[in-house]
């Protein structure tokens, strides 16, 4: 066997040099746990800055720059345009420039026009089902059918306004959230009030954000209609329809304008009405009452 380290046994380690062994041990984990410990609270003291720092820049910019003088600012700014204050709604129509194909008359061995028979042959002996699935076009005579670029104009104006405002609700929400304190079973009246406030931020930005849903719809249904019209061009309702879109899109987008605008002075007044209790929401005094 192995003589103990101290001379002491020569049968192996002493009762005395195991002792010593497990000290080692302890201290060499005790010391990797002191070095973890101090490893997560510089951590836990990085996210503590960076958390009060974001703390500080979102409550430097909400009350004063946004909700005063931000949101009077946009007030001033809307519903001035030429373009939201047409009149006869025919000056926003866009015509469609797509000519209405001479028609082609099949006839059989027989005189005159067969029309008992459904599916006629060609010379080549090709079958003819265009009567079935309308007019085949792979290229358009007048090139790329555009856009109404009066709609396209005003939509490219409004959506920028559409994201700015929820961009702001979403700076001033986060800021009332932050002051929210800490839920105890006392003077919760100022917690109720940031509560709601809250709430209208989140229904303001939830409607804003349809606004951008109705955008992206009003050209997926016109463009279907276009294709109706390069399929079906002798019906002339699927034009008439393209012009009735265009007006009830014109119309569509003056009342989104309309309701940013509401928007902005309902969360301008709702804020600098309640300002002092959702800055602090409960009072200094309130712990002598229990």
């Amino acid at each position: 066997m192995t003589p103990c380290t101290c001379g002491r046994s020569s049968g192996g380690p002493c009762s005395l040099c195991n002792i010593r062994a497990k000290k080692v041990q302890l201290f060499s984990s005790f010391r990797h746990l002191l070095l973890a410990m101090s490893s997560l609270l510089k951590v836990d003291r990085e996210l503590k800055t960076r958390v009060e720092t974001f703390r500080e820049q979102i409550s430097s910019r909400a009350p004063g720059c946004l909700v005063a003088s931000f949101f009077p600012q946009k007030l001033l700014e809307f519903l001035k345009e030429p373009i939201l204050n047409v009149t006869d709604l025919k000056e926003i129509h866009s015509e469609i420039k797509f000519r209405v194909p001479e028609p082609i008359i099949f006839t059989n061995s027989h005189d005159g026009v067969d029309t008992n028979t459904k599916k006629r042959k060609l010379e080549d002996g090709v079958t003819d089902v265009s009567w079935q699935e309308g007019t085949k076009m792979l290229v358009m005579p007048e090139g790329m059918l555009k856009c109404n670029t009066k709609l396209v104009d005003l939509i490219e104006r409004v959506k920028p306004e559409i994201r700015t405002l929820i961009e702001k609700c979403n700076t001033v929400k986060t800021w009332v959230q932050l002051l929210i304190p800490r839920i105890e079973d006392r003077d919760n009246f100022g917690v109720s009030i940031q509560e709601e406030t809250v709430a209208e931020l989140r229904t303001v930005e939830s409607e804003a954000a349809s606004y951008l849903d109705q955008i992206s719809r009003y050209y997926i249904t016109r463009a279907k209609l276009v294709s109706k019209i390069v399929k079906y061009p002798h019906v002339e309702d699927y034009r008439r329809t393209i012009s009735e879109i265009d007006e009830k899109k014109y119309i569509s987008l003056k009342i989104i304008v309309s309701e940013l605008r509401n928007q902005y002075v309902i969360l301008h007044d709702m804020i600098l009405k309640n300002i002092e209790k959702i800055k602090k929401p409960r009072n200094s005094n309130s712990e002598a009452l229990y």
